[in-house]
């Protein structure tokens, strides 16, 4: 099976949650490598890192201590630039709570969002956002 999405950023801190989303993942048989942080502003740092390569996914949870997800899209945007992700970044949310949905939906990089827990058959539907950037 095609690896269509290379490599994939998980920012989640919930260390179970990480665990799940790994074996998700691998078991899709579409991810090369995956780089996980428990926090955002850690993410974030790596991303700043000068021979960080682009992600072509980076699955992102909303709601974390330091730094939620939409706080790391605002500084990321400001400071690195759309070139921290190729593509696709999905918004990972137990949240019930539209106005985060629609907030999400005004990154235009934000392809998607996901409630938890990520599933095989959403990781297939991620990757076919990757084909339609081809």
């Amino acid at each position: 099976m095609t690896e269509k999405m290379g490599r994939v950023l998980l920012i989640d801190d919930e260390r179970v949650d990480q665990m799940i989303y790994r074996r998700v993942l691998m078991k899709s048989g579409l991810v090369h490598s995956i780089t996980a942080f428990e926090y955002a502003d850690e993410a974030l740092a790596h991303l700043r890192e000068p021979d960080c390569k682009p992600y072509d996914v980076i699955f992102l949870d909303i709601n974390m201590p330091r730094m939620n997800g939409f706080e790391f899209l605002d500084v990321a945007f400001a400071e690195v630039g759309t070139s921290y992700a190729r593509a696709v970044i999905i918004m990972l949310t137990t949240s019930i709570e539209p106005r985060d949905k629609e907030r999400a939906a005004k990154y235009d990089v934000v392809k998607d969002f996901i409630n938890k827990p990520l599933t095989v058959a959403q990781v297939h539907q991620v990757a076919a956002f990757l084909d339609e950037q081809v």
